[in-house]
């Protein structure tokens, strides 16, 4: 009699146990994000009322404070989602990364327009002072950085010129075309949602390319000395495939689980405290007679200054796929989210939303999105790519105070 073959086991891949996972989420960072961004929601409620006019002194040092509870708040944001990052692998990890912090300025900036006075321009300015940041400050700083330590690097050239495509259309559509067929530089009504819609349905598709059938497009370039070798083998014996994310999502469902629960939590005290930061950041400025743009610098400063120290982190190890990625497409997202939020809000509140950029702005614009292309073109990036970003970075500052 031949034996008969024992039942073969499905082996369920295995999970890490749930106060593991709690001791390792909640270590004392996290928790002392989340205690001193709620401290700050109940400070702030528990104050007395304002009076008419306020010392220019107590203003400025509430502003401060808030400003301070918003940034600590944002890294704890920022550092559950790129744990979240690493989890998932790219492209998934650093969607959500970048994501996250889109919706950080989108509330920052939904609460200065709905907030007292005048802020038809606060959309347009914070999200072309985030075009200027993102595309020339931590761009040109990433790459000068790995430049530097690494050389020559070599993005997927695929993945970066779909990037450069995309805000080359989006850009177009939120700061030009308002001049050119809006009313006193903003969009109708009717061009309002038509652009919003159009907008939304790109991005959608993009994702459904960048997460499908286009992935391989926005990983890390395989270093040309060991795409040279040949195999005597399968490809799986050199370099372990990377796990399948359905996997990933059941071997480590309660991780991600609580790491989205953090990060909706620390994402809440940001939301509470934007609109009053809102409120003493114009009056402020209206004391001093700064910019008004200068305004939606700080917003921008305040919501990308977590990811370009990430990106910083990801050019000192020479993952310039990633830098590429965290960049470019955070500027994606925030052109194709923002814009349609601030339209919406403005169609719903009746509120002018002003998106016309001057002459200066779209010229800087366009200089920077013409090196962008044409270093995407490029076999490698180097040093000096980085170093023109920051040029033209120094030069919109200089602008804006022009």
């Amino acid at each position: 009699m031949t034996p008969t073959p024992a039942p073969q086991r499905t082996t369920e891949p295995k999970r890490t146990p749930a106060r593991e996972v709690l001791r390792t989420v909640l270590d004392r960072g996290a928790l002392a994000r989340l205690a001193v961004g709620w401290a700050g929601v109940v400070a702030l409620a528990l104050l007395p009322p304002v009076p008419a006019a306020p010392p220019s002194a107590a203003i400025a040092l509430v502003l401060a404070a808030i400003v301070a509870v918003i940034v600590l708040a944002a890294g704890g944001v920022v550092a559950q989602a790129e744990a979240l990052a690493h989890r998932l692998g790219d492209p998934y990890g650093t969607l959500v990364l970048t994501l996250s912090i889109v919706v950080i300025e989108v509330v920052l900036i939904a609460a200065v327009m709905l907030g007292p006075g005048d802020h038809a321009t606060i959309a347009r300015d914070s999200v072309m002072a985030v075009s200027m940041i993102i595309l020339n400050l931590a761009l040109g700083a990433c790459l000068l950085l790995g430049g530097i330590r690494h050389g020559d690097m070599a993005p997927h050239r695929v993945g970066a010129s779909t990037y450069i495509v995309l805000l080359i259309a989006l850009a177009a559509m939120c700061f030009a075309l308002p001049g050119l067929l809006g009313e006193g530089g903003a969009f109708t009504g009717p061009q309002a949602i038509v652009i919003a819609l159009a907008t939304v349905l790109l991005y959608a598709f993009f994702l459904w390319r960048q997460t499908g059938a286009q992935a391989q497009d926005f990983q890390e370039v395989e270093p040309p000395s060991a795409a040279a070798l040949p195999s005597d083998g399968p490809a799986e014996a050199d370099s372990p495939a990377p796990t399948p994310l359905r996997e990933t999502l059941s071997r480590h469902r309660t991780e991600l689980l609580v790491r989205v629960a953090v990060l909706v939590a620390t994402v809440l005290p940001i939301v509470l405290l934007s609109h009053d930061m809102a409120g003493l950041l114009d009056e402020d400025l209206a004391r001093l007679g700064a910019p008004v743009a200068l305004s939606g610098l700080l917003i921008a400063m305040i919501v990308f200054t977590p990811e370009t120290l990430t990106a910083l982190r990801a050019a000192s190890s020479g993952e310039i796929q990633r830098v590429v990625n965290l960049c470019h497409g955070a500027l994606v997202s925030t052109l194709a989210l923002t814009i349609p939020t601030v339209l919406v809000i403005g169609l719903v509140t009746g509120s002018p939303v002003v998106l016309a950029e001057s002459p200066v702005n779209l010229l800087l614009l366009g200089v920077t999105l013409a090196v962008s292309a044409v270093s995407a073109a490029a076999p490698r990036v180097t040093a000096v790519h980085g170093a023109v970003h920051l040029l033209l970075f120094a030069v919109y500052a200089m602008a804006l105070f022009a």
